[in-house]
């Protein structure tokens, strides 16, 4: 049987950075890595969407000048961050920790996808949780 080989390329972005990576936290700021912002164009701004049925939220690349625009906020070159606090507000969105998108993805009208129902604790939030709980068990119950 003839093997049938394909060459995989190798970029300039390293594999933990290439893939698509989003996140929200509890004061609305969306933060998506540098690979998925240039895979949606390396737009100014999006347009903010949130699809109540299905309880996802969509990002939508759009000039910043256009109507309903959320200007794209940079940060180190790392990547983009949009704040979108105002949708947490208006909608019954709650989220009491930084929540991260591993299923998010870019579907056929170009729309970043991030479904609010398969969003997990960001690592670095459960960090702070337990942090927060050895601190209290240490500083904080009474002395017996």
């Amino acid at each position: 049987m003839k093997a049938d080989w394909i060459e995989i390329k190798r970029g300039d972005i390293l594999p933990q950075f290439a893939g698509i990576h989003v996140s929200i936290n509890p004061k609305g700021f969306i933060t998506m890595n540098r690979a998925t912002h240039q895979m949606l164009g390396d737009p100014a701004a999006f347009l903010l969407l949130y699809d109540r049925v299905n309880n996802r939220i969509g990002l939508r690349p759009a000039a910043k000048a256009a109507r309903n625009a959320y200007p794209v906020l940079r940060r180190n070159r790392t990547g983009a961050m949009i704040h979108a606090y105002r949708l947490l507000r208006e909608h019954p969105i709650i989220l009491p920790h930084t929540v991260e998108f591993d299923t998010a993805e870019i579907d056929d009208d170009g729309i970043l996808v991030l479904d609010l129902r398969l969003g997990k604790l960001s690592q670095r939030s459960i960090a702070c949780i337990e942090r927060h709980k050895r601190y209290k068990a240490a500083h904080l119950e009474p002395e017996r």
